[in-house]
């Protein structure tokens, strides 16, 4: 009673914010599911699985939209003349029928109604939302990106080597394979840990909005640095540890740190490492660097 209440309420002041947003919700519902379906049950390919940080980052978005819902509604009506070219645009990608520019379609239709709607001032008040919607909206981006990562694929294998030679394990390295007790794995880009960076960026991201670290361009710089670093080493030890399970004989505890709930704990543990990174950088970094120079530092 009460929803139904509210519903009538809503449609009587805002007919044309509630329009919009039941025709998202039937053009959109339906491509949105199937993302989360895909991330969740790993039956996605595996270029769509390097934005399975969407299942954070959609609702995060939602969230900061309904909170800004008040200075939406008070930024003047403007129709920015990119706004309709933006959402033909959007509408022929989305009756295209071809994967990436239905999934498209959707930031572009976003980005274009709030340019439409409110001009460049509602663009500026969304411009979170729209990066954390285009961020999660799966691409072939990884897939034009994995030729490049070949270095990282080295420098993992290189170090990981490294590591196990010191925990005593015979192990040989050649390029991006890990050769222990006769059995080799290969730091393949996906191992490589493109997908935990991506992510591990991507939280860094909502982190720096959530905290307001992005009012400091020191303090931000730095965490995204330490992300960065954060994923790298994180991914290091993973392809250690895969490596000596594997070389070992231990199947089950490789394909539970592999392809089981293993390896999402291990990356779980990576991303709240994040939140620790961020409280020590605002409690001891200031946010700018200001030189004081005396008298005799001018003479």
């Amino acid at each position: 009673m009460l929803n139904q209440r509210f519903i009538n309420i809503a449609a009587r002041r805002y007919p044309l914010e509630l329009t919009l947003v039941v025709s998202l919700g039937l053009l959109y519902g339906p491509l949105l599911w199937h993302w989360v379906d895909g991330w969740l049950h790993k039956s996605i390919s595996i270029q769509h699985e390097y934005f399975s940080h969407g299942l954070l980052g959609l609702p995060f978005a939602a969230y900061i939209a309904w909170g800004q819902r008040g200075q939406w509604r008070r930024l003047p009506d403007r129709c920015h003349p990119l706004g309709p070219i933006l959402v033909l645009g959007a509408a022929a990608g989305y009756s295209s029928g071809l994967s990436d520019w239905v999934n498209l379609s959707l930031p572009l239709m976003l980005t274009g109604l709030c340019l439409g709607l409110k001009g460049l001032a509602g663009l500026r008040l969304q411009a979170m939302v729209l990066l954390l919607v285009a961020l999660a909206t799966p691409t072939q981006a990884p897939y034009l990106i994995e030729p490049y990562a070949l270095p990282l694929q080295r420098f993992i294998a290189s170090v990981a080597g490294f590591l196990l030679v010191q925990g005593g394990i015979d192990v040989q390295v050649d390029q991006i394979y890990l050769l222990v007790n006769g059995q080799q794995v290969e730091v393949a880009p996906h191992c490589a840990g493109l997908k935990m960076l991506f992510t591990s960026l991507y939280v860094a991201l909502m982190l720096i909005y959530w905290t307001g670290l992005w009012r400091s361009w020191l303090q931000t710089t730095l965490f995204l640095v330490g992300t960065g670093g954060i994923s790298v080493v994180g991914n290091i030890v993973r392809n250690a540890l895969l490596s000596y399970f594997h070389g070992t004989g231990q199947t089950g505890a490789f394909h539970w740190l592999h392809e089981s709930w293993g390896g999402d704990l291990y990356s779980a543990l990576m991303l709240l490492s994040l939140i620790g990174i961020v409280q020590l950088i605002q409690r001891y970094v200031p946010p700018s660097l200001s030189l004081q120079m005396t008298d005799e530092d001018l003479l």
